[in-house]
């Protein structure tokens, strides 16, 4: 765990400016097999230390790959010092960010770090079970993945914190062949927040899910073409949260805003059905955790939840301190850096739609001709909220019932207007939280939400 070398070096903050000063370690871990053959063997540790200084309505920044007392007076005042210089040069006349509510935010606790042997092995296990119980498939491939960000954070005026975020999680992709031989795909990832050697104890509890996986490839290699255009389908939860992250989330970004986002001139319009609602949780959502909880972001803000959709109404922005007072509104913890070395910018946390009250089987039952999307493993979306998705996994919908599986295809639209066609909201709500957000730097975010009935269109064969 990181000493607290940062805040005690308060005093030397400057009065009538904003003061960040930011210790950060960051660890990977990795392991892939390939067919049985170790192809991926990984294990970084980064650590350091930042200071960011805002004077004048500008930012100087500084940081260093050391940590030690010497190296947080030095990153301070190096911020100093280049505040002034930008706010000589590039000055805007501003005073001091608006104050938020101050506190401490101890959310730290020791992790483990098992040894590099310990994923090897688990994923030694897991390839050893398929190999052994499906010899027919065309390739297996098992990827472990643990990381872990810890961040010590002192400022001027909020709340100091010291956090852990730790994530781990096992990849397993199947690859099957068709009929006439062509090659097919399909994956699933078990784990989420903590430790490797706290989630992954046994290989043997993942075997049921990789059973269930390779009956869904097996499937999928006997499926069929979806057939090109505007169709009503039935999304999946997997699905709607990376709607909510891709497609959504990314337009009501406020730095992205203010570069000209759609949502730009959407604020408090219609922007889907009334059945939809969409929040950027912070750290709890339905009475529980939601999957990679912030407290306080590394502006010293107090996380909060951001609404922003309400029953269909655009309402807000997730912000940093600069752009909540550039738009009057009420910063809720979404700034955050990836490494010590980078600047907070506006990130997602755990984005998600909010589940209704229809029931998946009645929203298939609806369906006269349709698709029910299940599976992604990509997606695309620009600030317009024009996007395109990857679809791996699926079923036809034919007079109510689920049909046969399909191949994989796409499905795009227009954020806003795709989602003006919800007409059904399932009441299960599905999280997912085992990828990065790479919005100039990598970030780790949640993403979820219920299955949807909408209107959109399939890109086919």
């Amino acid at each position: 765990m990181l000493n607290d070398l940062v805040t005690e070096k308060k005093h030397l903050f400057a009065d009538g400016v904003n003061t960040e000063l930011r210790a950060q370690t960051n660890l990977t871990r990795g392991v892939s097999i390939v067919n049985g053959n170790l192809t991926g063997n990984i294990r970084n540790e980064n650590t350091g230390v930042s200071a960011r200084v805002y004077a004048n309505g500008v930012y100087g920044f500084s940081s260093t790959a050391e940590y030690s007392d010497e190296a947080v007076t030095a990153v301070l005042k190096a911020a100093s010092e280049n505040a002034a210089f930008m706010a000589t040069h590039a000055g805007k006349n501003k005073g001091m960010l608006p104050s938020l509510s101050t506190g401490a935010s101890l959310t730290a606790i020791d992790i483990s770090d098992p040894e590099q042997r310990v994923y090897i092995e688990y994923a030694k296990a897991l390839d050893a079970y398929i190999a052994e119980k499906y010899p027919t498939l065309l390739a297996r491939v098992i990827s472990v993945r643990a990381d872990s960000m810890e961040k010590v954070i002192a400022v001027s005026n909020g709340f100091d914190s010291h956090s852990v975020m730790p994530r781990s999680y096992v990849y397993v992709v199947l690859t099957a062949a068709t009929p006439d031989g062509r090659p097919v795909e399909l994956y699933d990832v078990f784990g989420g927040y903590g430790t490797f050697d706290t989630l992954f104890q046994d290989p043997a509890a993942c075997y049921a899910r990789i059973d269930t996986l390779y009956e869904r490839i097996m499937e999928k290699a006997n499926g069929v073409y979806a057939e090109a255009g505007e169709k009503t389908v039935i999304l999946g939860g997997i699905l709607s949260g990376m709607l909510a992250h891709e497609a959504v989330g990314h337009t009501v970004e406020a730095d992205l805003v203010l570069g000209g986002s759609v949502a730009a001139h959407a604020l408090h319009r219609r922007v889907a059905s009334d059945l939809v609602t969409m929040i950027d949780y912070a750290h709890t959502a339905f009475g529980e955790a939601v999957p990679l909880p912030i407290y306080a972001d590394d502006e010293g803000t107090e996380a909060t939840d951001a609404v922003l959709i309400e029953n269909g109404i655009l309402t807000g922005y997730m912000n940093s301190r600069a752009s909540a007072e550039h738009f009057g509104m009420t910063p809720t913890g979404n700034a955050r850096a990836y490494n010590f070395s980078d600047e907070p910018l506006i990130r997602m946390r755990n984005t998600a739609i909010l589940p209704g009250t229809s029931k998946l089987e009645d929203m298939i039952a609806s369906v006269e001709d349709g698709y029910y999307f299940c599976n992604t493993n990509n997606g695309q979306a620009d600030t317009t909220g024009e996007f395109m998705f990857g679809v791996t996994g699926g079923y036809e919908i034919k007079n109510g019932k689920l049909g046969r599986p399909i191949l994989d295809t796409t499905i795009s639209g227009v954020a806003f207007e795709m989602l003006q066609t919800v007409d059904m909201v399932s009441d299960e709500i599905v999280w997912a939280s085992s990828g990065m957000c790479g919005k100039k730097q990598p970030m780790p975010v949640g993403m979820g939400g219920p299955a949807l009935r909408c209107k959109v269109t399939v890109g086919g064969k």
